[in-house]
């Protein structure tokens, strides 16, 4: 790179914290969705700014007494919010809608109350719980908060009667059709699913998860490896987990574990990207990075005598699609662990030849595309986003610091939902090594670590 790798790493994730720094409301920690108009606030990337918050403590972004108090309004904001059927309530079950009104926190939109979403938000609720161990009242108050946020939420009743758990519920019609099967990212669900002391899953929604995985032959650098589409769905619980060297039953069968599985999807993107099988603009090897993500559409455009149908917010995928030219950026910053080699180069790419931070307040902007030409005028040439999102925001920083440092991942090693439930999952070997499950009848102990007990 053209610049020191390590300065170039802390340029982008400071700019990028930037996001939470400014996109959030002070007085219930609140994080805005969007950068566009009167947008709602995203239970995911409040969950993401409440993992940030500890590496912006240990990179300076950010002191740790705001850091404190800002997690603390947040804590506070979650637990004393509403709870029940109503349609303009917070959550429910100790689940959370998936978009809240970012001055009063009620559900927006009529959305969902969201399984997965909430999970990100309770991870992060439990990252700030191991990382502010300090015996003061501040600090014993985020473990508190963190703890009770966790083990209010029902599990089983997420599942609605089956064997998985579903996507999430309404007020207006109930449980969504649909359940969290095949490869993607609730893998993290499921574990802290597992781990719960007070509503865990039984061991076999586990079991019946990974029966509907897809096993992919032949893809990326020729290697088989277990399938998700969108790059995101490789990441996002690697965020919060280190995958190296532990093992379920299933990666057990296939010889490898899910961090290698990653890092073979990120060839797999590559590869793609190289092959062009659609001939779009840009790709190549230092230009790739295909997810669910913000395009030019809907709308369809003829180029170079070719009729290209666009599309707006959609997971995009490889090798199957639907790929429409886009690339996400940050989805690339992403799998900076997993294949520093091809991440570092396409960083570099998308610094200084894309110029993809030009004009922007908080780093990378959601996507672009180079074979849309985007509104006459714009400075870049192509369509490029005009939003930032948190989803995208969170996941930079924190693989940038699990790259450069391993913190989250040493974190939550410390952490007994994850460990409990990696555990009861089936999972072995590697830091889980001489560690037991407690058994979620009989356990009342504290979500950390011993030594981190309010």
């Amino acid at each position: 790179m053209r610049l020191d790798v390590d300065a170039v790493l802390d340029k982008l994730q400071r700019e990028t914290f930037g996001y939470f720094q400014h996109e959030t409301n002070p007085a219930n920690g609140l994080v805005i969705d969007k950068t566009a108009p009167s947008w709602p606030a995203s239970i995911a990337a409040t969950g993401l700014a409440l993992a940030c918050y500890p590496v912006s403590v240990e990179r300076g972004f950010m002191t740790r007494a705001a850091a404190v108090e800002r997690t603390l309004a947040t804590l506070r904001f979650f637990w004393n919010s509403p709870q029940g059927t109503e349609a303009d309530a917070t959550g429910y079950q100790g689940f959370y809608y998936h978009f809240l009104d970012m001055q009063t926190g009620r559900r927006a939109w009529q959305c969902e109350l969201s399984t997965v979403d909430s999970t990100f938000l309770l991870a992060g609720a439990l990252t700030a719980g191991v990382y502010f161990d300090a015996d003061t009242a501040e600090e014993n108050e985020v473990r508190t908060l963190a703890d009770a946020l966790y083990r209010r939420a029902n599990w089983q009743w997420a599942q609605d009667g089956g064997t998985t758990v579903t996507h999430g519920w309404k007020p207006e019609s109930g449980f969504l059709p649909y359940r969290w099967e095949g490869y993607d990212e609730a893998l993290l669900l499921y574990v802290l699913g597992l781990g719960s002391p007070t509503h865990p899953l039984p061991a076999k929604s586990y079991t019946a998860w990974t029966a509907t995985y897809r096993w992919e032959q032949g893809q990326g650098q020729g290697q088989d490896y277990l399938y998700a589409g969108p790059l995101f769905t490789h990441q996002l619980s690697h965020v919060w987990i280190d995958f190296r060297s532990i093992q379920d039953v299933f990666m057990l069968g296939k010889g490898i574990d899910y961090f290698e599985n990653s890092r073979r999807a990120t060839y797999a993107q590559q590869r793609y990207a190289i092959d062009n099988p659609r001939k779009f603009e840009g790709y190549g090897s230092h230009c790739w990075g295909i997810t669910a993500s913000e395009g030019p559409g809907p709308g369809a455009l003829k180029l170079d005598g070719i009729e290209r149908q666009f599309f707006d917010y959609l997971a995009r995928g490889v090798p199957y699609g639907p790929d429409d030219g886009t690339l996400a950026p940050w989805a690339v910053v992403a799998s900076l662990p997993f294949a520093p080699e091809i991440v570092l180069p396409t960083l570099d790419y998308c610094l200084h030849q894309a110029k993809l931070t030009e004009f922007n307040s908080y780093g990378f902007k959601a996507s672009f595309n180079p074979s849309h030409p985007g509104e006459p005028g714009n400075p870049y040439g192509w369509w490029v986003s005009p939003w930032h999102f948190g989803l995208n925001q969170g996941p930079i920083v924190l693989m940038i610091e699990n790259h450069r440092s391993g913190l989250l991942w040493r974190l939550m090693r410390e952490c007994a939902p994850i460990t409990n439930g990696l555990l009861r999952a089936g999972f072995t070997g590697g830091w889980l090594q001489g560690k037991v499950a407690a058994d979620p009848a009989t356990s009342n102990g504290s979500l950390a670590s011993s030594r981190r007990t309010p």
